[in-house]
């Protein structure tokens, strides 16, 4: 699979995206904004904290779906070796899996919501350049995957749509636990 990353030296002007792509894009960008939604007004302390029996906290759920996006998009452009091996994770990467969900000392919630934006400014690039969202690869290892070969541009844009969809109703009753705030209603 060859995609072309954009670079800086590319025109401003990028064409329009249409069809399935953009369909998939709006739908995403409309949960992003539900799971932004749920941070506003919140100091860096309230983003850390735990409001519920889950270890989830706003920022946290973040952070994940933040990487989560990124090493999708990493897949899509570069196939399985993107990924780890989950069969060859060590207890330092699951450590490092498992701060994703938490804000470390030093994160603060403006950082934490700018790598955010920039991992969904590339997204949105690179399914612009996208030229067919069959292109597929093999799926890298790991139970879950188990039984699934392989999985399309398409098929990986719909997993990242339904982890942020997922997350976002996580930080609706985080944040209502927190505050009584509410994504809606």
């Amino acid at each position: 699979m060859t995609v072309n990353e954009p670079n800086s030296d590319q025109s401003a002007e990028a064409p329009a995206v249409t069809g399935e792509h953009a369909d998939l894009l709006e739908t995403l960008a409309k949960h992003r904004d539900f799971l932004r939604f749920t941070t506003r007004d919140l100091t860096d302390e309230q983003a850390g904290l735990r409001t519920t029996k889950s270890a989830l906290c706003l920022g946290g759920l973040v952070k994940h779906v933040t990487a989560t996006e990124r090493n999708w998009m990493n897949f899509i452009l570069e196939g399985p070796s993107a990924m780890k091996d989950f069969t060859e994770m060590t207890e330092e990467d699951f450590a490092r899996r498992a701060d994703e969900f938490k804000m470390l000392p030093g994160e603060t919630l403006a950082g934490v919501l700018d790598a955010y934006a920039e991992v969904a400014r590339r997204t949105e690039e690179v399914v612009a350049g996208l030229p067919d969202l069959n292109t597929s690869w093999p799926l890298p290892k790991a139970p879950w995957f188990e039984g699934q070969p392989e999985w399309s541009a398409r098929r990986v844009l719909l997993h990242i749509l339904a982890e942020t969809a997922q997350h976002a109703g996580h930080a609706d009753i985080i944040r209502e636990a927190l505050d009584g705030a509410k994504t809606m209603g």
